[in-house]
């Protein structure tokens, strides 16, 4: 693998990249995309791209392992250790699906385009991803354990609230009448109601 420059001018060309690819990949698909595409987004020449990541795919890769990463610490970051099970669902969905809304191009991509990555890239971020499911079951069953929640199927259930926050990245887009914050907000809702929590919407 080509080592990754070092330098202030180097970060700023990889943020380039790594922003042409998003908006790329958003465009056309992974496999639609080419390298000549992401380097022209980003304003490089073609050979550029490969001094800073040694394919496409590592690229996809790196996106997917950020993007991932940085939902995991946003949910953890969202709940406190003291906060009931209630509150501690509606803080948790809350976080989930704003940073969805608010980055929901990035999120389409990384959530999206999984198929792409090589064997061993697909099983580290599905171990994230089971990460990120754990954190939503942990509060789930902290809530039917002090009877506050009531659902059959725990791991249905947390399965069902991630799949709600990454799937509003299909069709949410900047300018709808609906807020990141609005969507955080109403999923909480809707969270809470899915397991047995009575709120107004």
């Amino acid at each position: 693998m080509n080592e990754t420059p070092p330098g202030p001018r180097a970060d700023r060309t990889r943020a380039r990249l790594r922003q042409a690819a998003i908006e790329s990949f958003a465009k056309r698909g992974f496999h639609g995309t080419t390298t000549r595409d992401i380097s022209t987004t980003a304003g490089v020449s073609p050979a550029a791209l490969y001094v800073h990541y040694r394919s496409k795919e590592q690229l996809l890769y790196e996106l997917a392992l950020d993007g991932h990463n940085e939902t995991l610490r946003i949910m953890r970051d969202s709940v406190s250790p003291s906060d009931e099970p209630i509150e501690a669902l509606r803080k948790l969905v809350h976080a989930f699906a704003t940073y969805h809304a608010t980055a929901h191009t990035a999120a389409r991509v990384v959530n999206h385009e999984l198929a792409a990555l090589s064997p061993e890239h697909f099983a580290e971020i599905l171990e994230l991803r089971r990460e990120i499911e754990n954190e939503v079951r942990a509060v789930i069953t902290r809530g039917v354990e002090s009877g506050q929640f009531d659902t059959a199927d725990v791991q249905l259930t947390s399965a069902s609230l991630v799949s709600l926050g990454v799937d509003l990245t299909r069709w949410y887009r900047d300018g709808l009448s609906w807020t990141p914050d609005d969507i955080g907000a109403h999923y909480a809702q809707l969270a809470l109601r899915s397991v047995g929590v009575g709120l107004s919407l």
